[in-house]
């Protein structure tokens, strides 16, 4: 989602808030939670869940192993909600042409550095990079040149664009930063 005019271009990029991450979390708890009720009732010698009978199963080895299994999805999956709940990586790239300033913001975890800002001056932007790397785990990337910064990754590596859609992307953005393309 993107916003135009003659002189700003803004940007919003989507943090942790995707509907990939809620299923995992969502997967990852509902099993983890599973795992630990089937250990637990190993333990108890009582049924917690009615569709595993636990005189099948040992508390020990079995019933240790699950149910910490089931911590550690547990643990995991509590993760998995605090980055959505902070929904870090999400944030803008602005880029205002009338005062020559490109500011990048992100969200991040929670603490000193939870808010990065990153500002440049338009003179000091070299080129726009595209990074293509292709084969069963395909990467398409563009990134920023900054002299003397190095490069600044524009779209996110799980960002799954296809060919034409991030050359039209990288030529938008050359042409309103005035800027040429790199291809690697």
């Amino acid at each position: 989602m993107s916003w135009r005019s003659e002189h700003i271009w803004i940007e919003l990029i989507v943090g942790s808030r995707k509907t990939s991450n809620f299923c995992w979390a969502i997967i990852l708890f509902l099993g983890s939670l599973g795992f630990l009720l089937i250990g637990i009732s190993s333990y108890l010698d009582r049924n917690l869940i009615s569709l595993f009978p636990s005189q099948q199963i040992l508390f020990f080895p079995q019933g240790i192993v699950m149910s910490f299994y089931g911590l550690a999805g547990l643990f995991i999956s509590s993760y998995l909600w605090c980055t959505i709940s902070w929904n870090v990586g999400s944030g803008y790239d602005q880029f205002d042409r009338k005062q020559g300033i490109v500011s990048i913001f992100r969200w991040g975890f929670p603490g000193k550095n939870r808010r990065i800002l990153l500002r440049f001056f338009m003179k000091d932007i070299q080129s726009i990079r595209i990074e293509v790397k292709e084969g069963i785990y395909a990467r398409r990337v563009l990134y920023m040149e900054i002299r003397d910064q190095g490069s600044i990754p524009l779209t996110r590596t799980d960002e799954n664009l296809t060919p034409r859609e991030i050359e039209k992307k990288a030529a938008e953005l050359a042409y309103f930063l005035r800027v040429p393309i790199e291809v690697f």
